[in-house]
């Protein structure tokens, strides 16, 4: 394994990640079974008291669980120039098998810590904390992607080797490489910018719509997740081609150096976070019906719908602006 202070914090955060989950779904299992706030007995008030703890340790461990992303991206980056063949991240993570699946994982745990995040808010917000059993049935499906993650994490970076040589992106997103990767690269580019365009503009309406009225938000979550995976691959379909002014370049990974000005890493800061809040607005439409969140939910759906309409506004903006300003014409 290389001994780079990034790979070191990341190993070490992922390994505290998973201990403290697996500790929070420890008594988050007792509080689904045994919480009742009516009740005051001990087991009651001890569940009381470890939840507020355990609930502020998850908002900080799920909140350093989003920056983790891109500290991995940009590990990876920076370690290309350590292995022969690669050019970017897209190398580095190739080096070995387990590199790409580590990746997909942690933009999964990504949306899915946020949307925990968004739930939590909510029921901290009332008095009754009526989304608590929800919340830990949540995570008790969760813990086991974190910990998935954590031990592709190990082995990833146990297996990174300076004498292996990897590819480069050139070749991993190039028209003839295989998989999802080579299918985008060969999308067609029109049919793919009206989409892109199409679902933005859609995403963008129910969104207002929602902070407008409170309402809509399933068609608005539903919407704000098709953006998100259309955006990813509008960037590698024409997006990376059009900054890079080369047809047959579509790195995702090349975006993210400092001769494209770091923009990659706007880019999917737009996206992931309009992905999260989009997606939030929709997840808390279930609990509208509940009492005491009943004048909590609606305003925390406009504030959620208003942060995804500036992300993917500003996802289109970039977009916009690196296709103008390109000198590569479909």
């Amino acid at each position: 394994m290389i001994l780079h202070p990034a790979i070191i914090a990341l190993l070490v955060s992922s390994i505290l990640i998973s201990v403290l989950v697996l500790y929070a779904l420890w008594y988050g299992v007792q509080i689904i079974r045994s919480w009742d706030l009516r009740s005051g007995s001990s087991l009651q008030l001890d569940l009381e008291r470890r939840t507020y703890l355990i609930s502020t340790v998850l908002a900080y461990v799920f909140g350093f669980q989003l920056v983790s992303l891109f500290l991995l991206i940009y590990t990876a980056d920076s370690l290309s120039s350590l292995f022969t063949g690669a050019m970017c991240a897209a190398g580095t993570f190739n080096v070995n098998f387990y590199g790409y699946p580590l990746l997909v994982l942690k933009v999964i745990n990504f949306l899915l810590a946020g949307l925990w995040l968004v739930v939590n808010h909510a029921d901290n917000q009332a008095y009754d904390y009526p989304l608590i059993r929800k919340k830990y049935i949540f995570l008790l499906f969760f813990a086991p992607y974190l910990v998935l993650e954590t031990v592709l994490e190990v082995l990833y970076f146990q297996g990174l080797r300076p004498d292996v040589i990897t590819s480069c992106c050139g070749s991993l997103f190039s028209v003839n490489a295989p998989g999802v990767a080579g299918d985008l690269a060969a999308f067609p580019v029109v049919p793919l910018q009206y989409a892109f365009t199409v679902v933005m503009i859609a995403t963008i309406a129910l969104g207002v719509a929602v902070a407008v009225t409170g309402r809509g938000g399933y068609a608005f979550s539903l919407a704000a997740g098709t953006a998100f995976f259309l955006g990813i691959a509008s960037l590698i379909s024409f997006i990376s081609p059009a900054i890079y002014e080369l047809p047959t370049h579509h790195c995702p990974f090349c975006v993210l150096q400092k001769e494209y000005g770091y923009i990659g890493y706007l880019f999917y800061a737009t996206l992931l976070g309009g992905a999260v809040t989009g997606m939030g607005a929709g997840i808390l439409t279930p609990f509208r019906s509940i009492p005491s969140l009943a004048a909590i939910i609606p305003s925390m759906q406009r504030r959620l719908a208003v942060l995804s309409v500036l992300f993917y506004t500003s996802a289109c903006l970039l977009t916009l602006v690196s296709v103008v300003r390109s000198n590569l014409r479909w």
